[in-house]
């Protein structure tokens, strides 16, 4: 590839991410949280309309303040149906295909394309570069944070998100003293969630101990919608409200959630870049554990990364799950907790009531049955990577038909809980159903 060959495709990969930055990334924050928030069943069609309506919300603030005449007419002209929408968001994305495909094509051949350019074109592209150089030299080292989407308040928000713009300097988390019954009711409450089960043991008792007590009166407005995130809250005791504002001439807030003691709130604003998606109020006396940003993303956010990038890998390449969309795939991701369990223990119990549903990381599982009360168990299948099992007795809402061991010195298991099993899983019940019989084989 020539010179203005490779520097044309450097300088638009430059562009490409300098606009993801200030343009798209924002969205995509604020849609995220907005889908979060509201769990729609169905997430597409939750998108689209979120899309449009900031749309439609934009030309209205546009129209009232001009003219009102001349709003009048920009209003005929720029307000359209949900179809025409629909329709200009397909042909802007064929456009950036077409647009990507030219790219790429260039970075493939541009060798022949550069050669046979003029000598004024090639002499215009390494002065063009020249003058580039001079510029990069007197460049500040990061790139200017890009502005907020919506509002202009926190503007580092997402220069928090890239690569070599985000080299972290050395982070010491803050040291609140606790108990032994605090620390160890914290950690209790954190188990649950996603994004602290994956924690390494020492990540989870620093975390523990970066969490200051907060105490609360009844009435207290904890977080306001619109704010910056500076910290999340976990709920040792008391009950906090959560409200939304709803858009129009008169706005109004809307009880969306109520969260009680062990609950954890105020993380999405951490967790995505974005401002606050809802108020929340205390109803009575409570007692909070506040987690700062810094702490947060330092520690629990680029676990809670890895582990999503690492769970979805893996579970790409099971069978089961090979035709479930990305985004449900990651949603998975986020949801099964590692277990660990040693060679010769029992995992679930044969005539057990069923709560868990098990994916096999790591190692080997052995299923065992008595054909008789009383009777030994003998082996009936043998459970390996990416085998999973436990399914049936949630399916059905029936006792476990067999009994499981671990079969190796340690096994590591991805599980899901029964409610979470049964919203994630829920549309490959069919193949599941029909994979049951792989249970009447004899174990090798």
């Amino acid at each position: 590839m020539t010179s203005g060959g490779a520097q044309f495709v450097n300088r638009s990969a430059q562009e490409h991410l300098l606009y993801i930055q200030e343009k798209v990334n924002p969205i995509l924050e604020a849609l995220v949280t907005a889908v979060l928030l509201e769990r729609p069943e169905d997430p597409s069609f939750f998108m689209l309309k979120w899309l449009c309506e900031q749309t439609k919300s934009l030309d209205a603030t546009d129209q009232g303040s001009g003219d009102s005449g001349q709003g009048s007419g920009d209003s005929r002209q720029r307000t359209g149906t949900t179809a025409d929408e629909i329709v200009a968001v397909r042909e802007e994305i064929r456009k950036l295909t077409e647009r990507k495909a030219e790219l790429l094509a260039l970075k493939r051949g541009g060798g022949a394309r550069g050669d046979a350019k003029s000598d004024k074109s090639t002499k215009a592209d390494d002065d063009e570069e020249e003058d580039e150089d001079d510029d990069d030299d007197e460049a500040p080292d990061m790139m200017p944070p890009p502005p907020a989407y919506f509002r202009g308040a926190r503007q580092s928000v997402s220069a928090e998100a890239y690569g070599d713009w985000n080299r972290k300097a050395a982070f010491v988390a803050p040291v609140y003293e606790k108990s032994s019954e605090q620390k160890e009711r914290i950690e209790r409450c954190l188990g649950p969630s996603f994004l602290f089960n994956s924690l390494e043991k020492q990540d989870m008792q620093t975390v523990v101990m970066a969490f200051k007590e907060r105490q609360v009166e009844a009435n207290t407005r904890i977080i306001e919608q619109g704010d910056d995130g500076q910290s999340m809250f976990l709920i040792e005791e008391g009950e906090v409200n959560c409200f939304k504002t709803t858009e129009g001439e008169e706005k109004m807030e809307k009880l969306v959630k109520t969260c009680s003691a062990g609950d954890v709130f105020g993380e999405l604003a951490l967790l995505y870049n974005c401002p606050r998606a809802a108020s929340v109020v205390s109803t009575g006396k409570s007692i909070l554990w506040e987690l700062d940003r810094e702490t947060f993303n330092n520690i629990v956010k680029d676990a809670a990364a890895k582990k999503r990038t690492t769970y979805a890998e893996f579970l790409k390449k099971v069978p089961l799950l090979r035709n479930v969309e990305p985004y449900e795939m990651m949603t998975i991701a986020d949801a099964v907790k590692v277990e660990t369990i040693e060679k010769d223990i029992r995992i679930i119990q044969q005539g057990d009531v069923g709560d868990k549903f098990f994916l096999v990381l790591e190692g080997e599982c052995i299923a065992k049955k008595a054909i008789a009360a009383g009777e030994e168990e003998t082996p009936v299948m043998t459970h390996k990577v990416g085998d999973y099992f436990g399914e049936l007795a949630l399916l059905g809402n029936t006792p476990r038909a067999a009994s499981v061991y671990a079969n190796d010195r340690h096994v590591k298991l991805l599980s899901l809980d029964r409610k979470t099993f049964k919203r994630m899983l829920g549309p490959l019940e069919d193949i599941l159903r029909r994979e049951a019989k792989r249970y009447d084989l004899p174990a090798n």
